[in-house]
């Protein structure tokens, strides 16, 4: 059985920083990609940032780039998201992500091409 198991959210201070990890497992075949996606209050579901499996190309939306930063352990399935100089703007759940493919046209941030997903984890950046 497949699962996306998130952590490290929570509360912290305009400017702070946070780091997201993702555990997977129960994928008896390769996923094509894995990442991050949002939810804030009254807003549609948006990608902040993945990682392509066969070649660990990076993708990220333009309001976070210079501010986050994906990584990956392979041998232990598990994705982070490093959060820096946090936003009020970025407060939303956070949820980790699996493609397992194809995506087209370039779409790696796109919400459509994702097949599971985990239960998602809270992140309140407030003074």
């Amino acid at each position: 059985q497949v699962q996306l198991v998130e952590s490290g959210g929570g509360l912290v201070q305009p400017g702070g920083s946070l780091r997201l990890s993702c555990a997977a497992s129960g994928f008896t075949t390769d996923y094509l990609a894995i990442g991050w996606f949002r939810q804030a209050p009254g807003k549609e579901r948006e990608g902040v940032s993945v990682v392509v499996s066969r070649d660990g190309n990076t993708y990220y939306a333009d309001s976070v780039k210079g501010r986050f930063t994906i990584s990956r352990d392979s041998a232990k399935n598990t994705v982070f998201l490093q959060m820096n100089s946090l936003k009020p703007e970025d407060t939303a759940v956070y949820y980790c992500a699996v493609a397992m493919g194809p995506v087209y046209g370039g779409g790696w941030l796109y919400k459509f091409y994702y097949d599971y997903w985990g239960q998602g984890t809270q992140v309140t950046v407030s003074s």
